[in-house]
């Protein structure tokens, strides 16, 4: 089990630079995945993040 930090979306979007809409549309695609809750936010892990952005631009970048 991973000990990575979990991140907030707006942190997770802050690190991609993205907007905090599109980490949640990363969610619903299934690119990434909700790692934690707190309250009623999701958390993330950091590298379950950058390895969605890079699937995302891996994808992008074909067309």
């Amino acid at each position: 089990m991973s000990t990575a930090p979990l991140i907030t979306t707006e942190l997770a979007a802050t690190e991609v630079d993205v907007a905090p809409a599109t980490i949640r549309k990363w969610v619903q695609l299934g690119h990434l995945r909700v790692a934690g809750k707190q309250g009623r936010s999701s958390l993330y892990r950091l590298e379950d993040v950058f390895a969605a952005e890079r699937t995302v631009h891996r994808r992008t970048a074909h067309h």
